[in-house]
């Protein structure tokens, strides 16, 4: 995965970005490549988001994604979206993919000096350590 954001990265600086902190990516398309790590969850293709406006995750095509706007993309547009355009991604399972140029990707990035990008690690609580959940988020003992 880290390869791929590179990648696009590369290929498209002034679009996309695998910058961590929202106020690097201005308008750029942000390639969450910590989203394919353990201990992780992804929204798939049409799930929607918990916001005022309802935006869902929409797949479209590399023809929309120079005009394509994705507070277009909402619970009541998505459904006639559908029934007009038909779904982007219908026939995906019917194509095989190959990873091998991933892998070139990857391997040129290592030999660049470019491995792992930065990842908390595990760190196990220690005895006598205060909690590590926000006091907004602890549960209220009564």
């Amino acid at each position: 995965m880290i390869a791929a954001a590179r990648e696009l990265e590369r290929r498209m600086p002034d679009k996309v970005t695998t910058a961590w902190w929202k106020e690097e990516r201005g308008e750029r398309v942000f390639v969450d490549f910590n989203q394919a790590n353990r201990d992780r969850t992804i929204a798939g293709a049409y799930s929607p988001r918990a916001l005022a406006h309802a935006p869902v995750s929409c797949p479209i095509t590399w023809d929309e994604l120079e005009s394509a706007d994705p507070k277009g993309f909402t619970i009541l547009t998505v459904p006639g979206r559908l029934k007009s355009v038909g779904d982007p991604w219908g026939d995906m399972n019917s194509k095989a993919g190959k990873i091998d140029v991933l892998l070139q990707w990857w391997e040129r990035d290592l030999g660049a000096g470019l491995g792992e990008m930065p990842f908390p690690p595990d760190y196990p609580k220690m005895p006598g350590e205060p909690p590590r959940v926000q006091p907004s988020r602890a549960r209220k003992h009564d």
